[in-house]
Parts: C-alpha cells; sequence; structure tokens
C-alpha cells in the first residue's frame, strides 16, 4: 500500500505537474542554482588575480570582449537554471508515474484476492 507521503505527492504532481513543466516557470525557479555557476565565474573575471590576463583585457576594451563574457556568463546561468529545473521535473514524473503504476497493480491484485 502507499505510503502517506506518496499519496500526497501523486496528490501534489497531478494539480501542479502542468505548470511546473513551463520554460519560463523553469527559469524563474531555477535562478538561484544558475547564479550559483554565474557568481563566481564574475568574481574570477574581476578579481584580476591573473595578471596576464587582466593586462590584454585593458588593452582589448575597445573591442566587444566585455560583451562576449557577459553573454556568455548569461547564457551559462540561464542553461544551468532551466537544466536543474528540467531535471527536477522529469524526476518527479517518473516517480509519480511509478508510483501510479504500482498504485494500479496494487489495485488489480486486491481485486483478484477479493472477487465480491
Amino acid at each position: 500500500m502507499l505510503s502517506e507521503r506518496e499519496k500526497r505527492f501523486l496528490e501534489y504532481w497531478a494539480a501542479h505537474r502542468d505548470k511546473e513543466k513551463k520554460v519560463f516557470r523553469q527559469l524563474l525557479i531555477g535562478l538561484p542554482i544558475g547564479l550559483l555557476f554565474a557568481v563566481p565565474i564574475i568574481i574570477n573575471l574581476l578579481s584580476g588575480w591573473y595578471k596576464r590576463a587582466d593586462m590584454w583585457a585593458r588593452g582589448h576594451t575597445d573591442d566587444s570582449t566585455v560583451t562576449v563574457l557577459v553573454v556568455a556568463v548569461l547564457c551559462i546561468l540561464v542553461f544551468v537554471a532551466i537544466f536543474a529545473r528540467r531535471h527536477r521535473w522529469e524526476m518527479n514524473e517518473q516517480t509519480f508515474r511509478e508510483l501510479l503504476e504500482r498504485e494500479e497493480r496494487e489495485k488489480l491484485v486486491e481485486t483478484e484476492q477479493n472477487p465480491n
């Protein structure tokens, strides 16, 4: 028999699975995870710990190096945010389907044992 926690999960996921699959919602909810990747990259770029790269960057401020770096960090942030939430959605969906299948099998066994 399903535990109380599993039953609550089935109810919750049946009601919220379509809402949580939307990409914009996944992006908004996943932003903190994406920031965990983007902020250290920005800190590393701005810290100036690698003097030779820092000298090169100062000498090339007229080209679009900064723009490319900002776009790259934003792409990393968005990718990680959406990927993390999409992965979580897939895991919940798999658990949901497994629990539904288990519940069906248990009902089938129960009806075979009690044919009244």
